[in-house]
């Protein structure tokens, strides 16, 4: 028999690898939940005997009441970003109101942290987990999806599983955006994007392009610019499209951290908004009609994608073995100032 001290210090991961099992199996086992093979729990129960594993106390305390499920895990890759905390929000709402409690992460767009995250939230038993993966190929992501652990992906899918996921309709949100700039009268449009292996930068990406298409305007790949979707590459890339020889007259910024990035290039240029270069964002935030001139934004519903996750997280745990679903929503070209509605079409006139 293992000492006190000792007993202590043996984790859920450990458990695990003494199984052959990932921790999110271990958790399930010790919640009873009954979608584990006989095969796994019996190897599960057999490693915690062995190394006579005892749960976290703490979380269990929180996570059991009356016999349900009282834990989930939020995960996302920038708090900084005023969209991920209305997301935080409509979960944090939707959990509440279930009497729930979740444990919130912000891996800030760094894989090992993301990982590291996701090894501590499975150690503390949680139910369920709602993530915006660090990219589509996500292989720990992917990995608990394949295992039936419940998940629910927010803002980003994954490539090769099936998986609950609620998203926008980027395509459409980036092609109004685009299409609003060129009916008033510009044609040469850059895009300053995020993270290419991120799927909404590159869904942004093909609206844009699409919008072009659509009007008969030739696509120029040095106007499309992938950074690392932070405020540093808005103001980074948006200096690289100023010191062209022959410069955009119009910037659509893929979220609303690159458009701060831009806003603060461009001001510190000396330049006029929209009269030197007009700008429309993706993100409308509640600053957007504060900014000088007040900012075009692509609204995106944050608040409803997490009510809609948790709502759709709650459905799975209730019955984990119906399909996935996927959940579009629409977003909402919200039209200010700053994209310069009519003053291209009056000089040329």
């Amino acid at each position: 028999m293992r000492k006190k001290s000792e007993k202590s210090k043996v984790s859920l991961r450990d458990v695990a690898t003494r199984a052959g099992v990932s921790t999110a199996t271990v958790s399930r086992v010790l919640n009873k939940q009954n979608y584990i093979s006989h095969s796994v729990k019996t190897r599960v129960e057999k490693a915690i005997k062995e190394l006579d594993y005892s749960p976290n106390r703490v979380a269990r305390r929180l996570r059991v009441r009356d016999g349900e499920r009282r834990l989930l895990g939020l995960l996302v890759p920038d708090i900084q970003n005023p969209f991920y905390v209305d997301v935080i929000r409509g979960v944090e709402d939707m959990v509440f109101a279930r009497d729930y409690a979740v444990y919130i992460c912000n891996f800030a767009q760094n894989y090992e942290k993301e990982k590291t995250y996701l090894n501590k939230l499975q150690s503390e038993s949680i139910d369920g987990l709602i993530v915006a993966p660090y990219h589509e190929e996500d292989k720990m992501v992917i990995s608990l999806v394949r295992e039936k652990f419940p998940i629910v992906c927010v803002d980003r899918g994954l490539k090769g599983v099936d998986v609950d996921l609620v998203v926008v309709d980027n395509d459409k949100g980036a092609y109004n955006a685009v299409n609003h700039l060129i009916d008033v009268g510009h044609r040469r449009i850059g895009y300053v994007g995020g993270l290419y292996s991120i799927p909404t930068s590159r869904k942004r990406r093909d609206g844009y392009v699409k919008a072009l298409v659509d009007n008969g305007l030739d696509v120029e790949e040095d106007l499309i610019k992938f950074g690392d979707s932070k405020h540093e590459s808005g103001m980074r890339l948006t200096a690289e499209f100023l010191d062209m020889p022959r410069p955009p007259t119009a910037l659509f910024t893929g979220n609303n951290v690159i458009t701060l990035g831009a806003l603060e290039t461009i001001h510190s240029r000396g330049l006029a908004i929209p009269t030197d270069i007009a700008i429309v964002g993706f993100d409308d935030m509640f600053w957007a009609n504060s900014l000088n001139p007040p900012l075009t934004a692509v609204l995106q519903p944050g608040y409803e994608i997490g009510r809609q996750a948790a709502d759709m997280l709650f459905e799975r745990l209730e019955e984990p073995g119906r399909e996935p679903r996927k959940i579009v929503l629409n977003t909402r070209l919200m039209v200010r100032q700053s994209c310069g509605a009519g003053m291209l079409k009056e000089a040329e006139e």
